[in-house]
C-alpha cells in the first residue's frame, strides 16, 4: 500500500517477535497498511516477545488513555550470574554458587509464590527512565554510575511453570504485575534473596491490560492482508480496551459530537441511565461500530476529552 493516510483507524494487538524493537514493529505496520500515523503502547525490549498494542490512524490518540496498567509475563530466570543489564544481553558483573535446593520444584514453587504482594524495587540501570533529561541507558552506556529511585510496585500473582537443570538452573515463572514493574529487577533481586545471583534470560508478555496473546496478530499475517475487512476483522474493540461505559449516539448527537458541542448525558448503549456517573467520569461515544470520542460528565452534560470525527473502527459492543 502507498505510504500516507490510509483511512484506517483502529487498534491492533501485534505479537512482537524477538529481535525487533517496538519502533521496528511500528515501522512494519506503517508499511503494511500504507499509514504514517502508527504508534504503540507499552514498550517491549528487542529481547522480549509478546503482546504489543498498536494504534493506527486516529487510534494513535487513544494510546495514552488505555488502561493497560497490569501486565502478565512468562519469564525465564537463570541463576548463577548477574549482568550489567539484568538480562542476558549484558556483561556478567558477578557470579555466585547456586544452592542445590533451588533445583527442587517444591522449593522453587514456594519461593516464587512468596513474591506476591507490594514491594519496592530499583529499576535496572539500563532502562528508559529519564534522569536529568537523559535516558538511564545512555548514561550507563557512557560509563556513568546510574542510581535510580526505588519504585513501589505490586506483584499480583506469581507461580512456577518449570525448573530446567539441563544447562545450569533456569526457572520459568508466570507473573502478573502492576504498571512500572521491571521483570529484570525481579530476577536480579530473586537471585540476591536466595544467596546467589540471577538474571532474566527470556521474557514473553502474555497480556497487556485486557488484551491477551490469543487476540494477537503476527506481522507476517498483517503483511499478507490486502483487504480492509481482513484487517478490521482482527482489530481490537477500542471500548473494551478503554474499559469505559458506552453512550450510544443518534444521528443528531453525532453531528454535535463531531463539532465538539456538549450533549446530554443520556442512556448507556446497553440500556439504563448514565446519570449516576460521578462528575468527570468518562464514557465512550459510539455509533454503528465506531468510537467517535471519549467524553466526560460535566453536570448533566457530556463534554469532549478527545473527539475522533471519522470514528475509530472495531466497536462490537
Amino acid at each position: 500500500m502507498k505510504r500516507g493516510t490510509s483511512g484506517i483507524s483502529c487498534l491492533l494487538a501485534i505479537d512482537k517477535p524477538l529481535g525487533l524493537s517496538s519502533h521496528d514493529v511500528v515501522n512494519r505496520v506503517r508499511r503494511a497498511l500504507g499509514e504514517r500515523r502508527v504508534g504503540h503502547a507499552g514498550t517491549l525490549d528487542p529481547a522480549a516477545s509478546g503482546v504489543l498494542v498498536v494504534g493506527v490512524g486516529q487510534a494513535t490518540r487513544l494510546l495514552g488513555m488505555l488502561t493497560l496498567d497490569d501486565k502478565r509475563y512468562e519469564a525465564r530466570i537463570r541463576f548463577g550470574a548477574e549482568t550489567s543489564t539484568d538480562d542476558a544481553e549484558g556483561e556478567v558483573t558477578r557470579e555466585a554458587e547456586v544452592p542445590s535446593r533451588l533445583a527442587e520444584s517444591a522449593v522453587a514453587a514456594a519461593v516464587v509464590a512468596s513474591l506476591v504482594g507490594p514491594c519496592d524495587q530499583v529499576p535496572p540501570a539500563f532502562s528508559a527512565i529519564s534522569v536529568d533529561g537523559r535516558r538511564a541507558y545512555d548514561r550507563a552506556r557512557s560509563g556513568e554510575q546510574v542510581e535510580l529511585p526505588v519504585r513501589h510496585v505490586t506483584i499480583h500473582e506469581a507461580s512456577l511453570v518449570d525448573v530446567d537443570t539441563s544447562d545450569g538452573l533456569v526457572w520459568t515463572c508466570s507473573l502478573h504485575v502492576s504498571k512500572g514493574t521491571y521483570v529484570r529487577s525481579i530476577a536480579r533481586d530473586l537471585g540476591r534473596s536466595m544467596g546467589t545471583a540471577a538474571h532474566l534470560c527470556g521474557l514473553r508478555r502474555t497480556s497487556s491490560g485486557p488484551v491477551g496473546e490469543q487476540v494477537c496478530l503476527s506481522l507476517e499475517e498483517l503483511e499478507q492482508m490486502t483487504a480492509l475487512e481482513d484487517v478490521l476483522s482482527r482489530a481490537l474493540d477500542p471500548t473494551d480496551a478503554l474499559r469505559l461505559p458506552l453512550r450510544a449516539l443518534s444521528e443528531a448527537d453525532l453531528e454535535d459530537v463531531r463539532c465538539g458541542r456538549q450533549v446530554r448525558v443520556g442512556q448507556a448503549k446497553q440500556g439504563g441511565g448514565l446519570d449516576s456517573l460521578d462528575q468527570s467520569a468518562r464514557v465512550c461515544m459510539v455509533r454503528e461500530g465506531r468510537l467517535y470520542g471519549v467524553w466526560e460528565v460535566r453536570g448533566r452534560r457530556l463534554a469532549s476529552v478527545a473527539t475522533f470525527p471519522d470514528g475509530i473502527m472495531g466497536v462490537r459492543s
